[in-house]
């Protein structure tokens, strides 16, 4: 198995590793300073040939989430490749199992990633993924800056 599975109450600056294989690196570090408990696990650790990523998550919110706006920044080399904002929580009729959850409890959740269909060119990414409670984006719930390295 490539992925790790780890579990860290977070120490501002600190790079995670993520995983490594033969065609891909990645790690993280949070992008806001405080405190998280926090785990993410990722497999397969490659991008050829694999149709979807396999992520589970453990997390312990430091607010209640009713509203959660996703927010994805994508840089490719230095380049803005993309920005993507999906809305998964609005605090009526929400089909994501983490809307709902409270301040201090413990969120587990797994998920396909479907963008590994893609073929990544060769070369460095900056993927910054951030959380927010409100649709205005000023209250930030979470921020992770991922580093993936196409080799």
């Amino acid at each position: 198995m490539f992925g790790l599975l780890f579990f860290i109450l977070f120490t501002p600056g600190v790079s995670e590793f993520i995983c490594t294989s033969s065609d891909l690196e990645m790690s993280y570090t949070f992008c806001d300073s405080t405190a998280h408990s926090f785990m993410f696990n990722l497999t397969p650790c490659s991008t050829r040939n694999k149709p979807v990523w396999k992520a589970a998550l453990t997390w312990i919110p430091r607010s209640d989430i009713h509203f959660l706006k996703i927010v994805f920044n994508v840089w490719y080399d230095g380049a803005k490749a993309l920005l993507w904002k999906e809305l998964l929580c609005s605090g009526a009729d929400d089909e994501y199992s983490l809307c709902g959850t409270l301040k201090g409890e413990t969120l587990e959740s797994a998920f396909d990633i479907k963008g590994s269909r893609l073929e990544f060119p060769k070369g460095d990414y900056s993927i910054v993924v951030q959380g927010f409670s409100d649709d205005s984006e000023n209250n930030m719930l979470i921020c992770l800056n991922f580093t993936m390295i196409v080799k």
